[in-house]
């Protein structure tokens, strides 16, 4: 959840949102919760499904999973710590905060860049299959291009936060030991981030995602193919699903951030930005409650089970209740 605002001005480095603690975090307790439990589902059904662990388009979704999970297992706790401990990073060392930041802005800007990857990669898996029938095809238009992204995610966050020359300032009193790694000051660095990997990955999932849509829909009217429609569909509607939550929490806080780079002052717009800011917990909270409503059988055996329980305990409450009636 990068912001880039290279400015002398702090007021949003400096800050923290208005929303009171204890909201936050029930807030973030509740639902890191039940979405840890999600993605352990889905990665579970994933790789342990034959069928849904051979299918291309599941792969991406897999490591997206994955990266949602180094956020749901180190961001989140370690926000929740900063609460329980009345507002101080603790342990209050640099390696917390490090750890923190390569959670914050490598596994979830990394998550950002490989959607736009699996929007673009949609395009193939509908309307150009051939180009991966074959084992090289696969190798050269799949394998390869997903392990670059990920060797860049990796060797970027790893080089700007442990490697790259500066000094970094830790405030131990503000969340995400204010949010703000040194190299994000430089001017190249910090503005090949912001642009590179938030700007321009956000703007081609929207971009990409709602032109699979409509390249969809005009096939399914040209050719009128029910058979092939259903086979798209799936995969087209988790796709527009996904780019959705990216529009709604990734979107407004680049607009803020691009805004303060182009002049806008610092001290406009912070408080809206610390909600934006915020409030991208909830992309990684709702994304694999997205990928499960795809993913049919899955969601069908855990609706029965649930229901299933339900209805147990319904039974086993009655004969207790009966029982007290009967002793009145």
């Amino acid at each position: 959840m990068a912001t880039d605002d290279n400015t002398n001005e702090t007021s949003f480095e400096d800050s923290e949102i208005s929303l009171p603690r204890p909201i936050r975090l029930w807030v973030l307790v509740i639902f890191d919760s039940s979405s840890i439990i999600c993605t352990l589902l889905l990665l579970y059904y994933l790789s342990h499904n034959r069928a849904s662990r051979k299918a291309l388009h599941n792969h991406v979704i897999i490591i997206l999973l994955i990266l949602g999970l180094g956020t749901q297992l180190i961001d989140v706790p370690s926000y929740i710590a900063f609460i329980i401990h009345s507002g101080v990073v603790k342990p209050s060392i640099p390696s917390s905060c490090l750890v923190w930041w390569f959670a914050a802005f490598g596994m979830y800007n990394g998550g950002t860049i490989l959607m736009a990857w699996a929007a673009f990669e949609r395009h193939i898996l509908v309307f150009n299959y051939r180009w991966i029938s074959t084992r090289r095809g696969r190798i050269l238009g799949h394998y390869l291009p997903i392990s670059i992204l990920l060797l860049y995610i990796i060797t970027f966050y790893i080089y700007v936060l442990f490697i790259f020359s500066c000094e970094n300032t830790y405030d131990y009193t503000l969340p995400i030991c204010n949010a703000y790694p040194c190299y994000q000051a430089d001017p190249f660095i910090g503005m090949w981030e912001f642009i590179v990997n938030n700007i321009v990955p956000s703007v081609l999932v929207a971009i990409l995602s709602f032109a699979l849509l409509i390249r969809v829909i005009q096939q399914k009217r040209r050719l009128h193919q029910r058979i092939q429609w259903r086979k798209q569909r799936k995969m087209t509607i988790q796709l527009v699903s996904l780019s959705i939550l990216n529009i709604i929490f990734n979107i407004p806080l680049n607009i803020v951030s691009l805004a303060h780079l182009c002049g806008l002052p610092a001290s406009y717009g912070v408080e809206a930005q610390q909600y934006f800011y915020f409030s991208c917990y909830f992309l990684i909270f709702l994304f694999p409650f997205v990928c499960l409503f795809s993913y049919t059988e899955l969601y069908k055996k855990i609706k029965l089970k649930f229901l299933y329980h339900i209805k147990r305990s319904n039974n086993v409450v009655a004969p207790i209740v009966n029982i007290s009636d009967e002793k009145n």
